[in-house]
């Protein structure tokens, strides 16, 4: 007799069986054997996968992955199945109209409650975009602004490190499909650093990101946000370009650091942005110099300027450099931001002139100066 099902030996061998007589048009037998399913990734209770399928057949396959959803979800142990159906194609461009930065995208992509979302991005990986999107989603909170963050970085997600975040998001609603956002020092958070575990490889493809993506964007309770901050997955392929075209986006923010190698994929991020219309915010030169702590010597490691000049030659607004600095890596390691953990640091006071600067870009209008509690991290 097979030993019962519980949370304890909740396996995707028993998600497949559960999955038993579960079928529909394309799909091969049924999906507890069907090769079209991906890699069932299990955590604290809730399960995620993908279906492979033909994208002119979705729209009859809905029943068959709304049915996949409930028979998991009946499993003992289970808490929340999410299954997305994917496709193996490229989402052509969409023509969008040209659009002021002043103003917030509307139209059907739309996120209610939320006025204006920007895009922090990186044409390469390495260049500290993920912790220049943390410290300035501090800065701008620091402002008086309602500021959520998304992590779309599905492969190497990195804010629950950065923000010492390890809890696992929970219904908005009981039954309700819809996600409650962490927090963190005042910033509604989501990441899918919080649904797997840590060592889990996110071995995905491309549609399935963004099916995954969109959920965490449309499928969470943001409530109402100022402007919500997304981490964007580094470099300018599919799945970065499909998120820019299919999210609403005020603008985007391009991280580089000063070696021609890094700001030739710098321009790369930019061009992508611009074929879908999205206004370049600004650039940020990260790791910009060195400064001794001992003997107060300024090193340009990685050279100087590059991603100034660049701004220059390409016509966008220049955010300003960012130092290399051990405390700022240590602090980011341990998830204790330096805009909140050290407010009257060099660094603090860098990512909030970066913020006036984006929000003011986004608004149209100076930041708002309504005073905040100054949150302090020992």
């Amino acid at each position: 007799m097979p030993e019962p099902i519980t949370s304890a030996n909740l396996t995707a061998e028993a998600v497949r069986a559960a999955l038993r007589g579960i079928s529909g048009p394309g799909i091969e037998g049924d999906l507890s054997t069907s090769r079209q399913i991906s890699e069932i990734s299990i955590r604290n209770g809730q399960v995620v996968f993908a279906i492979t399928v033909d994208p002119k057949l979705a729209h009859e396959l809905e029943p068959m992955r709304q049915a996949a959803e409930r028979a998991v979800s009946r499993l003992p142990g289970v808490n929340r199945a999410i299954v997305a159906l994917t496709a193996e194609t490229r989402i052509p461009p969409r023509p969008q109209p040209a659009h002021r930065p002043h103003a917030p995208r509307t139209g059907p992509n739309t996120v209610p409650g939320i006025r204006h979302i920007i895009a922090v991005a990186s044409g390469k990986g390495g260049v500290g975009k993920s912790t220049t999107a943390v410290n300035l989603a501090l800065g701008l909170a620091s402002q008086g602004l309602r500021v959520g963050l998304l992590d779309a970085d599905i492969y190497g997600p990195s804010l629950p490190r950065l923000l010492g975040v390890t809890a696992r998001p929970k219904a908005a609603a009981p039954g309700s499909k819809v996600l409650a956002p962490l927090e963190a020092f005042g910033v509604k958070v989501m990441s899918m650093g919080f649904l797997v575990e840590e060592n889990t490889a996110m071995i995905w493809r491309g549609p399935m990101v963004m099916s995954a993506l969109q959920q965490m964007l449309r499928e969470v309770a943001w409530g109402e946000l100022d402007i919500l901050v997304v981490d964007m997955p580094p470099g300018t392929g599919d799945a970065q370009l499909t998120l820019a075209q299919q999210t609403p986006l005020a603008g985007a923010v391009i991280v580089s650091t000063p070696q021609d190698l890094a700001l030739i994929d710098a321009r790369r991020g930019i061009a992508m942005f611009r074929k879908v219309n999205v206004p370049v915010i600004g650039i940020v030169e990260n790791m910009s110099y060195f400064l001794c702590p001992t003997c107060g010597t300024r090193h340009e490691i990685f050279g100087h300027g590059g991603a100034r000049e660049e701004a220059q030659k390409l016509a966008v607004p220049f955010l300003g450099e960012v130092p290399l600095d051990r405390e700022l890596r240590e602090r980011s390691d341990s998830g204790r931001p330096v805009v909140v953990s050290v407010p009257d640091s060099l660094h603090s006071g860098i990512y909030r002139d970066m913020a006036a600067k984006v929000w003011h870009a986004v608004s149209g209008a100076a930041a708002a100066r309504r005073p905040a509690p100054r949150i302090i991290v020992e």
